[in-house]
């Protein structure tokens, strides 16, 4: 078989949560993307967009180049590597040691560490790099059609495993090319209407929120949160029109809240993942979920709550353990501090 035509990525499971479905008073079920071969979502729409580069160049030399924080260069590297070429990942100072060794331990043909944001790593890939290597290609991170058709596949799937549309999708934003694969099956299905769209960041990578608090796409001036891997200074133009849209909503937890949630899925679930996951999980108690909807959507006990795990590269049992230790219990947690915004009054998305 030719290698160069596999697939990059897998089918995962859906599960539902006996412990948050009891919390929210509804059924929350778990999409699992921290078990894809790369160990994140991203398999989905970088291995779509190096397996569509690779059929362009009709089995000529490439070599890939990401700009990542971590969970993209670790999937550039493994669909790179499984379709027989190779990959060098850009990643900002900031990245833990751990991602950086990790990028090695895949394969990577070389890490290199420069900037202090995706942004900056991505400018020194395109005007140091790529000038020198004329096999080189670019992989964007999130930003690009093929990468959002092959995150669509997410919600593809979540709908053949739940037999048909759920009530709520909560999902985290860093860039925006999980959400902006989302948001093209419900509409391709006609959903968009039915399906409500929680979107995740931690303050301080608040990038989409901080936008539709503008009425403008910004820049942030640098990314304060832990949840590194959710270190975009500004989501694509694409995801800022969806997240106008009537059935989004954004939403801000601290790293704290965060890492109590990655906490709260170890504990229920045995399930190792990072703060991009954990900023999900919050939603779950306290009635925050109902609060968050309003009346837009009223939850029962029948509705149906997706949870994206999107990934669980940039966590370790020290990093867990401490979490444990500064986060849970602690009376500052018992109120959920939340930062939304206002209902947008455009939902016009342009081609």
């Amino acid at each position: 078989m030719d290698r160069r035509n596999s697939q990059p990525w897998a089918t995962t499971p859906l599960i539902e949560s006996r412990a948050l479905s009891e919390a929210a008073e509804c059924r929350v079920f778990l999409k699992l993307d921290n078990l894809q071969p790369a160990g994140s979502f991203k398999s989905r729409g970088i291995g779509n967009y190096i397996l569509r580069r690779a059929a362009e160049r009709h089995g000529q030399p490439i070599h890939f180049y990401a700009a990542s924080g971590g969970n993209a260069g670790i999937a550039c590297v493994h669909a790179a590597k499984s379709l027989g070429y190779p990959a060098t990942v850009v990643i900002p100072r900031s990245a833990k040691p751990a991602m950086v060794r990790k990028l090695r331990a895949m394969g990577a043909t070389e890490v290199i560490q420069h900037g202090a944001s995706i942004a900056e790593a991505q400018e020194h890939i395109e005007t140091v790099l790529l000038p020198l290597d004329p096999t080189g290609v670019f992989v964007p991170p999130f930003d690009h059609p093929d990468i959002w058709d092959g995150n669509a596949t997410i919600m593809s799937e979540i709908a053949v495993q739940l037999g048909g549309k759920p009530d709520v999708v909560v999902c985290s934003i860093g860039g925006g090319g999980l959400i902006n694969g989302i948001m093209q099956v419900l509409d391709d299905n006609g959903w968009s209407e039915d399906v409500q769209v929680l979107a995740m960041e931690t303050k301080g990578a608040d990038s989409l929120n901080q936008s539709l608090l503008a009425g403008e796409l910004i820049t942030l001036p640098r990314i304060t949160s832990q949840a590194t891997s959710l270190g975009v200074v500004k989501v694509s133009e694409r995801t800022f029109e969806y997240a106008q849209r009537p059935n989004v909503t954004s939403l801000v937890l601290s790293d704290a809240e965060a890492a109590r949630g990655c906490c709260l899925l170890a504990e229920h679930e045995r399930m190792m993942v990072e703060l991009t996951v954990g900023v999900n999980v919050p939603v779950c108690y306290d009635g925050l979920l109902q609060r968050v909807l309003g009346s837009r959507k009223v939850l029962d006990r029948s509705s149906k709550v997706v949870i994206v795990v999107c990934g669980g590269n940039d966590i370790s049992v020290e990093m867990l353990m401490d979490w444990y230790r500064t986060t849970l219990g602690e009376e500052d947690l018992q109120e959920t501090t939340i930062a939304s915004v206002p209902r947008p009054t455009s939902t016009k998305l342009t081609a």
